[in-house]
């Protein structure tokens, strides 16, 4: 083993000191390889992702009834094939609990359900999934999903995990074009050069956002490493979510199984080469920009002196700073940043640019230097500061800022060349932006150079969004087959090469591609074509006779089970509670945490109740402490492209639901809710309840153990509350009635207005305390009663409310509540 360990030394040392005659060499192998590579790839015998898209015959099916779409012969004549029958219709309260879930990421109402049960119409099924596709709900659910291959988050990563205050309006803009049904032709496009193609539209700049997504250090030292991490996370980025490649294998050698070379790897990555980032693009535009900017400068003008003063004091400080920082950078960098201007090519741009990014901050570790040094100095800021704040109510509110794209106002690009190994400081031959050849028949696209940019974002983008591109609609189309079934036509979502799982059912791949792209790349008609297949509308009832022939289900003789997934629970959770705030868009809300949670400081509660109850879709995202309850149940990880969701079972996911204060007083709400609703009746309020979280009633059965666990549970609280523990109550059950009126009067008398939902329970709830405390005192008053008030049949007493508050604490968290059929 020594041996063995001294020769690789050597072996890598002897690397170190390669000659360039050596260097030379290993390019000439290198090229010579991708040559043969790129013969080979020529060949007719392509692998199955590459080959053009062929829209297949509708297969002839026995069974001709239950064929309501080509999808379905296409499904039938596999299950025929093998001796099985698909599986009848699932009942319409099932259905649209599924299909609900599905298009919008909650539950259904009960009046919802109640309405599509008793549509007796021949298109009542078609109504419906119309109407959920045109919600506004249904582009946050689809949107989410999106933002999971993005690697969207608000915040950097690495060590410091600093903010990106701007991310949010890609998030918006990602949730408006699925519900405006952009083609998604256009949406790759914008999202991959939005800025060279439409530089004076906001909302193509905010698009590139999903470029501006990576992880990233914003501090590091050596930006020319950094660079080329960059240059890396776009490449594998763009690879893997529009054309499920693993370019990332060709990184360090040429691919393993994929016919494309290392050569074509960093020819790939040469359309990149020269995108750069601001986090400082204006949204504002017309009128509203022209009157900031016109109440921005009256506010320039009238403090320029305390400012001017303010900053004499500080550019000592500054300038030392910026001393030291320069030092620390690796010599290469500092090289490209203290070059003068006009001597800067297209890579000391780059740098130089990049070096503006660690220079933020940089007035507030200024005066922390001043205050520590100086406190006479310090002093005499503060007091400026002071003066400034005089002026604020000249100051324009600041409208934030977009974060985008950009190649820095210039059309020349830095060169590109193959890495010895990958490693950034091993340059081996230059190459030119290039596609790799099993992917595009040896064929490049045009790249079309303008005043401003290189265009070879562009010229990529359009190559990804061309009809004749093989790949695109193939992966588009599995990706939304995968969220519907819970598994792809290609199991492998972000991976169609060579290692990934050949598809189940190729032709009815291939039929949703093609009519994916005839239908003008819109993903609503996608999708509403799979939502009305006889496939999608199956019973997910078990069926024993498939175990041994089929028994993963990937023939879909049934409709498979899935799990909630994370936003899904705590939506739905907060929409049964009646809490769900369905506010669209805006900066992101931090919901409350667990007093235990890892990072608080980080993490400061919404003073707003209607931003915490925001639907998830808007939670901040911050990549180093993602949000407890969403993170417990399977959450993408915004650190990486994240294709499918994860579905485990573990004993977290009951405790999180169960232990949790937060979920509780969600129950309470619920419970809350249900009272208010129907009343003191248990029968009804069971029913109530059922129909809220189940969208059904209870059988005869559920509903004799719900009364016995209400009755034994009932004495079980009030021997707790006479040994003194506090009491649970329902939460908003008295919203309703003479007390309602009250409350709004109130809010009307001192606010001029009623109060909004959130207000009301907050109100309600402190009069709920205020009269336990009085009903308390009141027993304790009376020696004869002890606890045995509570364990009458009276249904507004301590013990029965507390009972039913735990009743539905259990419910909600049933596997019924947390599954779709």
């Amino acid at each position: 083993m020594k041996r063995k360990a001294a020769s690789l030394a050597v072996a890598w040392s002897l690397v170190g000191v390669m000659s360039l005659e050596s260097v030379a060499v290993l390019a000439a192998e290198t090229a010579s390889a991708e040559q043969a590579r790129s013969a080979r790839s020529a060949q007719s015998q392509q692998h199955w992702a590459y080959q053009p898209v062929a829209r297949p015959a509708t297969p002839a099916v026995k069974d001709g009834k239950w064929v309501r779409s080509p999808i379905d012969a296409l499904i039938l004549s596999q299950l025929e094939a093998k001796g099985i029958k698909p599986s009848a219709d699932a009942d319409r309260a099932t259905l649209i609990r599924r299909v609900t879930l599905d298009t919008w990421g909650i539950i259904p109402t009960p009046e919802e359900v109640k309405a599509f049960v008793n549509d007796k119409s021949p298109n009542a099924y078609e109504k419906l999934v119309d109407r959920l596709l045109a919600s506004p709900r249904y582009g946050e659910r689809w949107g989410r999903r999106w933002l999971d291959l993005t690697r969207h988050a608000d915040s950097d990563g690495y060590n410091t995990d600093g903010t990106r205050p701007n991310m949010w309006r890609y998030r918006d803009y990602v949730i408006k074009a699925f519900n405006d049904d952009k083609p998604y032709d256009v949406f790759i496009k914008e999202q991959l050069a939005g800025d060279e193609l439409w530089p004076d539209r906001k909302d193509a700049l905010v698009a590139t956002g999903f470029l501006r997504n990576f992880p990233d250090e914003i501090n590091a030292r050596d930006l020319n490493l950094k660079k080329q991490e960059i240059a890396n996370d776009l490449t594998d980025t763009v690879s893997s979510v529009f054309l499920a490649t693993t370019a990332n294998c060709a990184q360090c050698h040429n691919h393993k199984f994929d016919k494309f070379s290392q050569k074509e790897y960093y020819q790939l990555q040469a359309y990149f080469v020269n995108t750069s980032f601001r986090d400082d693009v204006t949204p504002l535009s017309g009128k509203e920009l022209a009157d900031y900017s016109a109440k921005l400068a009256k506010w320039e003008e009238a403090t320029k002196d305390v400012r001017a003063k303010q900053e004499a004091l500080l550019k000592p400080y500054i300038d030392k700073l910026e001393a030291d920082r320069l030092l620390g950078f690796v010599p290469e960098t500092r090289e490209s940043i203290t070059k003068p201007e006009k001597e800067r090519n297209a890579y000391d741009r780059w740098i130089y640019h990049r070096n503006l990014w660690t220079m933020s901050g940089r007035t507030r570790n200024a005066a922390n230097q001043m205050k520590e040094k100086d406190k006479a100095q310090y002093a005499e800021y503060e007091k400026l500061q002071a003066e400034l704040k005089k002026f604020d109510d000249l100051k324009p509110k600041d409208p934030g800022n977009i974060s985008t794209a950009t190649e820095l106002g210039h059309s020349d690009s830095p060169s590109t060349f193959v890495l010895f190994k990958g490693i950034y400081d091993r340059k081996l031959e230059e190459v030119q932006p290039g596609l790799p050849a099993a992917l595009s028949g040896g064929q490049n696209p045009q790249i079309v150079a303008t005043a401003a940019s290189s265009g070879r974002r562009t010229a990529l983008a359009n190559w990804i969004a061309s009809p004749s591109n093989p790949l695109t609609a193939r992966v588009f189309a599995n990706r939304v087959w995968n969220n519907y079934f819970g598994r792809g036509l290609v199991d492998t979502v972000n991976d169609f090469g060579k290692m990934g799982q050949k598809p189940v059912n190729p032709a009815l791949l291939d039929y949703l591609a093609d009519s994916f792209v005839k239908n003008g790349w819109s993903v609503k008609k996608l999708q509403r074509e799979i939502l009305l297949s006889s496939v999608y509308r199956q019973s997910s009832d078990h069926r024993e006779e498939l175990v041994s022939v089929d028994p993963e289900n990937k023939l879909l003789a049934y409709f498979p089970r899935q799990r909630l997934d994370a936003e899904q629970v705590r939506d739905s959770l907060l929409y049964a509670a009646g809490l769900l705030e369905e506010k669209i868009g805006g900066p992101s809300v931090f919901p409350p945490v667990p007093v235990n949670f890892d990072n608080r400081n980080a993490w400061k509660v919404s003073d707003s109740l209607a931003d915490q109850h925001r639907r998830s879709a808007y939670i901040f995202v911050r990549r180093n402490t993602p949000y407890p309850l969403l993170d417990t149940f399977d959450w993408a990880n915004p650190q990486l492209v994240h294709g499918r969701r994860e579905v485990t079972t573990t004993a977290p996911q009951a405790l999180a639901l169960v232990n949790s204060d937060l979920v509780f007083e969600w129950s309470k709400a619920l419970a809350g809710r249900v009272i208010r609703e129907v009343g003191q009746n248990d029968s009804a309020r069971l029913d109530r309840l059922y129909q809220i979280a189940f969208g059904r009633t209870p059988d005869k059965a559920e509903k004799e153990s719900l009364l016995a666990f209400l009755d034994k549970q009932e004495k079980v609280v009030a021997g707790q509350l006479a040994g003194g523990k506090k009491p649970v109550s329902p939460v908003g059950d008295k919203d309703a009635g003479v007390v309602r009126e009250k409350v709004d009067g109130l809010f009307k008398t001192l606010y001029g207005r009623s109060p909004d939902k959130f207000e009301r329970a907050t109100l309600l709830s402190y009069l709920d305390t205020q009269q336990a405390k009085l009903s308390k005192a009141s027993d304790d008053g009376d020696d004869s009663a002890g606890g045995a008030r509570a364990v009458t049949k009276d249904r507004t007493s301590p013990a029965r409310s507390a009972a039913f508050v735990e009743l539905v604490h259990a419910v909600v968290n049933s596997n019924e509540f947390l599954y779709r059929l």
